[in-house]
């Protein structure tokens, strides 16, 4: 039978059967694999990415996390990664050479322009960045060296929604490969492989393992890139402990009921903050007034945790005086697990084909797993602080 979302993440990856009857796949630590024979080790090499081979192509527990994520988010295949930004170098490394052009997009996550402006310029490959709200327009900008175009819906920071079916139908049609950074939304919110993605990625770390205790990336794609991405992970040495697979898979097997939290708390808290007059504007898709609510509206299914606010004319002393006396949003990066937090946000610095243009200094807000309503009491007396009260 076809199973739905909180099904598959209750389920998919479970084999009691084959671990005598245990619910949960168990943590396997291993190095070296033992072979029956000469014979055997050498048919274990040619299905190497499919098997248990040696410690770093993966085993049971890697495999039983991969397939996991793979049901969740309609793929075939996935490969599990040591963090996030592991995911977005293997992926796009998967597709590039010396001399290959990729279309970035303007609001994608930092470590993302970092490892482009660094490390791909470094190995000859030219990153050119494109407004997120760009849509079919993309192809403009698609040149015949144009290998990868990348996504990344709602933007990091600033929450625009891109149109996704439209910049990969371009992308294919110049022969581009099509890749999403799928996090906030995660597989339950937002399906890519529906509107014709190729190649996802996801920083783990954040609503799939859900805990702030796992640093880990994952991969998912079409089953004719499988072969390809995994070998060009494995070369470039990463690799996923068993512990913090099987923390993953025990993440996964909440994010149903997480998730439906996270959503209901941010639109609660990005509501009240809307009527707040120390705040210019809130940045969450899932609000009717946001710019590109429409398209958030068409394709997601849900939203997360995760929101910006954009204050008015205020001091840094100011904006610091509110993050620092907060008691229940803790200060600190990342975001997915169970706890809320805020961070300042520095924009001007970050945007290079559209220019950021707000009246004040902006925050990043995750909604954790409190009661809404301490949060909000947290909240008001942060913006007592910032007025200065």
């Amino acid at each position: 039978m076809k199973k739905r979302d909180r099904t598959l993440a209750t389920h998919a990856g479970n084999n009691p059967k084959a671990n005598k009857g245990v619910v949960n796949p168990p943590v396997y630590h291993a190095s070296t694999i033992l072979y029956d024979s000469v014979a055997d080790m050498r048919a274990r090499h040619k299905d190497r990415f499919n098997t248990v081979y040696y410690g770093r192509y993966g085993t049971p527990t890697t495999f039983a996390l991969e397939e996991a994520v793979a049901a969740l988010e309609e793929a075939d295949r996935a490969v599990a990664l040591p963090s996030g930004l592991a995911a977005v170098a293997g992926a796009l490394l998967s597709f590039v050479s010396a001399g290959d052009h990729i279309l970035m997009v303007d609001s994608a996550y930092e470590p993302t322009r970092v490892f482009c402006d660094n490390h791909l310029k470094r190995f000859g490959v030219e990153t050119t960045y494109y407004d997120p709200t760009i849509g079919a327009g993309i192809a403009e900008l698609i040149r015949p060296n144009t290998k990868v175009v990348y996504m990344e819906s709602p933007g990091s920071h600033t929450f625009e929604i891109q149109d996704v079916p439209a910049i990969t139908a371009a992308a294919h049609a110049k022969g581009c490969i099509a890749i999403l950074d799928n996090t906030w939304a995660s597989p339950l919110y937002f399906k890519p492989y529906r509107h014709g993605l190729d190649l996802v990625v996801h920083a783990a770390t954040k609503y799939l393992v859900g805990h702030s205790d796992v640093m880990m990336g994952i991969i998912t794609m079409r089953e004719k890139f499988f072969t390809q991405v995994k070998t060009q992970v494995h070369g470039m040495g990463f690799a996923v402990g068993g512990d913090d697979c099987y923390l993953a898979l025990r993440g996964i097997r909440t994010i149903g009921a997480r998730l439906a939290q996270h959503q209901q708390t941010a639109l609660t808290l990005a509501r009240w903050l809307q009527a707040r007059p120390e705040v210019h504007r809130v940045l969450h898709p899932a609000l009717p007034d946001h710019p590109t609510h429409a398209l958030w509206k068409r394709d997601f299914l849900g939203s997360s945790g995760l929101f910006g606010i954009v204050l008015k004319e205020s001091s840094d002393e100011r904006v610091a005086a509110m993050i620092d006396g907060m008691e229940l949003f803790g200060l600190g990066f990342s975001w997915g697990g169970y706890e809320s937090l805020m961070v300042p946000t520095n924009l001007t610095s970050a945007r290079t084909a559209t220019k950021w243009q707000q009246p004040g200094p902006t925050v990043r807000i995750h909604a954790g797993l409190e009661d809404p309503d301490d949060l909000l009491e947290d909240l008001a007396r942060g913006l007592d602080r910032l007025r200065g009260n």
